[in-house]
């Protein structure tokens, strides 16, 4: 028994220990999702459910909740977040050519269309991202007028 105590006690001073540390935030501006708002020129519906699922995870501007503030819980979200802004960062929305703002827009509409985005991790604490189908039949609209956007100044003429 008084080994369990002894094992219990060092868990517990290792974790406390490692509330002192963590991984860097992702604490830029918001105004950093303004080029991609503006080029995809989403309704206001669509740019709140943006807002609410998408940036967090998908641009350079995370609001983090008071939980995040725990470790280990706050190295699996910057984990989520940096895994999220890897693959679509609309805050570098400017730095993407023609071509691959719509096949991102292309990946968008499957993982919306598939329920696989926003991820069921997130839905669990924000009640707010969970897409109803009304909410995801206007994001998927949305994307495919960008799209159609894109696709005309493909062809153009440069």
């Amino acid at each position: 028994m008084k080994i369990l105590k002894k094992i219990g006690l060092a868990l517990l001073v290792v974790f406390v220990i490692a509330q002192f540390f963590g991984p860097d935030k992702n604490e830029g501006e918001l105004s950093s999702v303004d080029a991609f708002i503006a080029d995809t020129n989403p309704p206001k519906d669509v740019k709140t459910i943006l807002t609410n699922t998408c940036f967090d995870c998908h641009s350079s501007y995370t609001r983090y909740p008071w939980y995040n503030n725990i470790t280990p819980v706050n190295y699996w979200m910057a984990e989520h977040v940096e895994d999220g802004s890897k693959h679509f960062n609309v805050s570098k929305w400017n730095d993407y050519s023609i071509k691959r703002k719509d096949h991102k827009l292309d990946e968008l509409i499957e993982m919306v269309e598939e329920k696989e985005m926003p991820l069921p991790s997130y839905t669990w604490t924000h009640g707010d991202a969970k897409l109803s189908d009304a909410q995801i039949t206007s994001v998927i609209t949305w994307a495919k007028q960008v799209r159609t956007k894109y696709a005309a100044q493909m062809v153009e003429p440069q």
